[in-house]
């Protein structure tokens, strides 16, 4: 199925959460996920700096910075989560994370952005509708803002 995002697969379903199936225990949404980073440190003076995101713990394996109401962002030192005895976890690479912004203010994230020094690598106009605004943060991961209609079922 084409969907606002490109050619993504086969959708397994269009029902909104209220249409979830009855057998399913109410789910209120993502409330956090994480990135793998060098400087947790540095990470979050650059989501705060740059997204506004404010630092609500500080750890020795994290720093959790709040995106919105219910969702935050974990900023996870790389390695340092990997041998944790019951719930390991560790991440690679160069990863990608979405935020949603409204579509009147599109202008004025790319204002922000140059005016920090961000570079932005993509503006898409995507065919469905929205818009993607794409840059890295310190570690290379791929940041997008998003318009509403990329996802026409969901945003």
């Amino acid at each position: 199925m084409t969907r606002g995002r490109g050619s993504v697969g086969k959708a397994m379903s269009t029902r909104s959460p209220g249409d979830r199936e009855s057998s399913v225990p109410r789910l209120d949404g993502l409330l956090e996920s994480a990135l793998y980073v060098a400087d947790p440190d540095r990470s979050a003076r650059f989501y705060h700096d740059v997204l506004g995101f404010r630092t609500i713990v500080v750890g020795d394996r994290l720093t959790a910075v709040r995106v919105a109401d219910k969702q935050v962002l974990l900023l996870f030192k790389k390695r340092a989560s990997a041998h944790l005895p019951r719930t390991a976890h560790d991440g690679d690479g160069r990863l990608h994370v979405a935020f949603a912004i409204p579509a009147d203010e599109l202008d004025a994230w790319e204002g922000k952005l140059a005016s920090l020094g961000v570079p932005i690598e993509e503006k898409k106009v995507w065919e469905l509708g929205g818009t993607s605004l794409y840059f890295r943060d310190p570690d290379g991961h791929l940041v997008e803002l998003a318009t509403p209609g990329i996802w026409p079922d969901v945003y």
